[in-house]
């Protein structure tokens, strides 16, 4: 089973793998990885918490992404850099969140919150 993303200094541990599924199954909607054929409640338990701590790794690493492609798109050293409300409006956030996306791309750029990548959105000021 996956574990939770890790905080500070704890090793990061590969959530578990997400299995794409075929474009007929996922038209379906009722299937959703294969949950709907398990019959014993307890493996059920199992896979859909596997899948649920493997999605929530998935998304907070996406996010330290953003940030980190937020930073570099603000970067002032860049020519074609883009302002906060440019990143807002592009990624669909509000131009408040956008700076602190950037923030937090630059923190994560330099190493200087002392924690590294690996840490989600909750952790923003």
């Amino acid at each position: 089973m996956a574990e939770q993303t890790p905080r500070r200094n704890e090793p990061r541990l590969r959530p578990a793998p997400l299995l794409f599924e075929p474009a007929e199954a996922a038209s379906d909607p009722e299937h959703f990885f294969d949950l709907e054929s398990i019959d014993d409640p307890r493996a059920l338990l199992d896979r859909a918490t596997e899948l649920t701590h493997a999605f929530r790794a998935a998304t907070d690493r996406a996010v330290e992404f953003q940030a980190i492609a937020a930073a570099q798109l603000a970067d002032p050293r860049r020519f074609d850099r883009l302002t906060a409300a440019d990143i807002a409006e592009r990624a669909e956030w509000t131009e408040d969140y956008a700076k602190r996306m950037v923030d937090f791309g630059r923190e994560l750029l330099s190493g200087t919150n002392g924690k590294g990548l690996g840490h989600g959105i909750g952790d923003l000021p």
